[in-house]
């Protein structure tokens, strides 16, 4: 059929006609000028007698154009059209190209069908753009959406919100009932949130638990109240799911346009951070954004990026806390504290930047690094001294979770060559209290190596007397809150002095924290606390000023006050 189509193209040869004619594949029409349809080479079945009356009223301007070009142009013309084809409409993908025959002007239009190609565009398109789980725009479709409500917001005055939505105790579906069971609390939770806000309303789900509204017009007190209400009501009810009945609610957090923020990922942020104090105040709420209880999150985003530049430019350093022997002051080991020399904001205090790296898993980088470097100091140490000294580490919780903390550990004392019992791991009663069971088998296998465990700020968090006997307890550290008002505070006296029978009595060693007067060292001293920790008899300092100190026997400050904290 092809070989009797026209075969003289204006200016071209026959042979580059038939190279047109190979990419028709499904459809042939030859046009007159105007566009009608003089002969049919083979198209589609029933087809009207114009071209333009073959595409849908949207497409006909596009493809007029597209006819009006190709009259004119030398070379062919490419368009992707929709045509009817019985019920629906298909794809196609149009070559037109003038022909010169006879003196009588004519188009050609070859198309390839290419509605199978524009259905997997349009999968990939809406992968890339929906959440698979809950087919709810994701976080690039929303910054879309939120940019054009913007863009609106501004040509009509009309202003609207956004309003981050987190489930409360989603984690206890997940770990009591399984993923299945919370991927299907998910899947109900979206489709009642989108039952409950208009269509004009943007729903999307932006990981985990939490999902994100963007609520045009909505920006006064009682509109927010209606809306939050509504949506809080809508989670709160039970969701059955597998014959289990779920209770979760949720905690809700808005940023207004322009009031808070002016883009997308600022009104987002803040909202966030909206939802994380509802949360911590209470949950089953919704507050709007304040900047007197939310702190602005672009500042810790900045210094997260700068932590990581720190990583790779070397800029954090260990420094050396002496713990001393009470009667005789003779230091007998260092707690390890980690410092952070910023070339432009100076020492960042660690209470800045330890919460960061717990928070984006840094903490496992530079936590691995210091504690096989201060098991590497702690034998330059004992070459200075000539005796026998131990090393102090604080293990943060998101490190103990760590699989690998183990491995951490024995790479550390294998590279140092030190004795697992010269090192003293420091970990807070609230990191063993959030998973008892764990906890016990870790610290078991740390006791394995001999390595002594210290709770950390004994008495300020979660304290289970009975976790003592059970875990392989070495040392009990008294909080410094107990410790700033000694001698002449006679509750926390008699805190230090149940934490000192309590070690006695266990066989456990205690360190008195915070040792900054000579009153409160005599105090603890009389009452039988074996080591103290604190500016009086040693400020953190860094390694060199801690040989210095170890070769004098100094005891006095080397160093600057500066806030004293480890790695929590």
């Amino acid at each position: 059929m092809r070989s009797s189509a026209p075969s003289v193209l204006h200016g071209d040869t026959a042979t580059e006609l038939d190279q047109f004619m190979e990419a028709a594949g499904d459809i042939v029409f030859r046009l007159d000028a105007a566009g009608e349809r003089t002969r049919s080479l083979f198209a589609l079945q029933g087809a009207a007698a114009t071209l333009l009356s073959l595409a849908p009223e949207a497409d006909r301007a596009a493809l007029r154009a597209a006819l009006l070009d190709a009259g004119a142009a030398a070379q062919p013309t490419r368009l992707d059209v929709r045509l009817h084809a019985g019920s629906k409409d298909v794809w196609f993908e149009l070559r037109l190209a003038r022909l010169q025959r006879c003196g009588d002007a004519a188009l050609l239009v070859v198309g390839r069908d290419i509605s199978a190609q524009r259905d997997t565009e349009e999968r990939l398109r809406h992968l890339a753009t929906h959440d698979s789980l809950t087919e709810l725009p994701n976080r690039l479709l929303l910054s879309d959406r939120i940019r054009m409500v913007i863009a609106h917001a501004r040509r009509s005055g009309q202003n609207f919100s956004v309003a981050t939505i987190g489930l409360d105790g989603f984690k206890k579906v997940n770990d009591g009932l399984g993923h299945p069971v919370g991927d299907a609390v998910l899947r109900i939770a979206a489709a009642r949130l989108r039952k409950t806000l208009r269509d004009s309303d943007t729903l999307a789900r932006i990981g985990g638990d939490e999902f994100v509204a963007v609520l045009p017009g909505t920006c006064t007190e009682a509109q927010i109240k209606l809306v939050s209400g509504r949506l809080l009501a809508t989670l709160q009810a039970p969701f059955e799911v597998d014959k289990h009945t779920i209770y979760i609610g949720a905690s809700i957090g808005l940023a207004l346009f322009p009031e808070h923020a002016e883009d997308e990922v600022q009104l987002v942020a803040l909202a966030d951070a909206a939802m994380s104090r509802a949360k911590e105040t209470g949950k089953a709420r919704c507050l709007v954004y304040s900047p007197r209880t939310s702190g602005p999150p672009e500042h810790d985003i900045s210094l997260e990026a700068a932590m990581f530049q720190a990583v790779r430019e070397g800029e954090f350093l260990l420094y050396y806390q002496p713990i001393v022997d009470a009667p005789t002051r003779r230091i007998q080991g260092f707690e390890t504290l980690m410092r952070w020399k910023h070339p432009t904001l100076g020492m960042v205090p660690p209470v800045r930047f330890i919460p960061i790296a717990e928070t984006n898993g840094l903490i496992n980088l530079l936590g691995a690094w210091a504690l096989k470097a201060a098991c590497v100091q702690l034998k330059q140490f004992e070459e200075v001294a000539k005796r026998p000294l131990y090393i102090s580490v604080n293990i943060s919780p998101r490190q103990f979770r760590n699989d690998k903390f183990l491995e951490v550990l024995d790479h550390a004392l294998a590279f140092s060559g030190m004795s697992g019992s010269q090192l003293v791991l420091e970990i807070t009663e609230g990191t063993l209290m959030i998973d008892p069971v764990h906890a016990e088998s870790i610290l078991l296998k740390m006791a394995e190596r001999q390595a002594r465990i210290a709770i950390d700020d004994f008495g300020t968090g979660y304290s289970s007397l009975a976790y003592l006997k059970r875990f392989p307890i070495s040392v009990l550290k008294i909080d410094r809150a107990f410790v700033k008002d000694l001698p002449d505070a006679p509750k926390d006296g008699a805190i230090c002095n149940a934490v000192l029978d309590l070690g006695k009595h266990l066989g456990l060693s205690v360190v008195a924290e915070g040792v900054e007067t000579e009153a409160q060292l005599d105090y603890l001293d009389q009452r039988g606390c074996q080591y103290i920790q604190g500016y009086l008899t040693g400020k953190p300092m860094p390694a060199h000023a801690a040989m210095a100190a170890l070769r004098e026997d100094l005891y006095a400050s080397l160093m600057p006050i500066e806030p004293q904290a480890g790695i929590r």
